[in-house]
């Protein structure tokens, strides 16, 4: 690596995914105010919280976009509900943006010349 690279990186949201109902009835396992946390690429669930493996399997295309800096005016940048994948369903899951994380080239790649340390082992003693 040469010197000057651990300031090539990017910079990716933390998201916090939150059920809502909103009045609808749900047909699957959705409780309201339940959440999980991206950060980075790891999901944080809080203790006991549960997310429906059906539902998540709709969410999880959607995240990597939605931690991405887009123009304002894109839909990820605005539109921030996603319905359950059962079309009888009521339950929502909404997307919010957090704070920014940076992230850098080294710490994330796989490339064997441009390796660091990893980013989740950065500030290990």
């Amino acid at each position: 690596m040469e010197e000057g690279d651990a300031r090539r990186g990017f910079w990716l949201y933390d998201l916090k995914v939150e059920t809502v109902l909103d009045g609808r009835t749900p047909v699957c396992r959705h409780v309201e105010g339940e959440s999980f946390r991206v950060e980075g690429e790891a999901l944080v669930f809080d203790a006991g919280s549960r997310v429906s493996m059906y539902a998540l399997a709709a969410l999880l295309p959607l995240l990597p976009a939605k931690q991405r800096v887009t123009d304002p005016d894109d839909w990820m940048s605005t539109d921030a509900e996603v319905a359950c994948p059962d079309p009888h369903c009521g339950g929502r899951f909404r997307v919010t943006r957090l704070e920014k994380r940076w992230f850098s080239h080294a710490a994330t790649t796989g490339l064997p010349g441009e390796r660091g340390t990893p980013y989740w082992k950065e500030g290990d003693g």
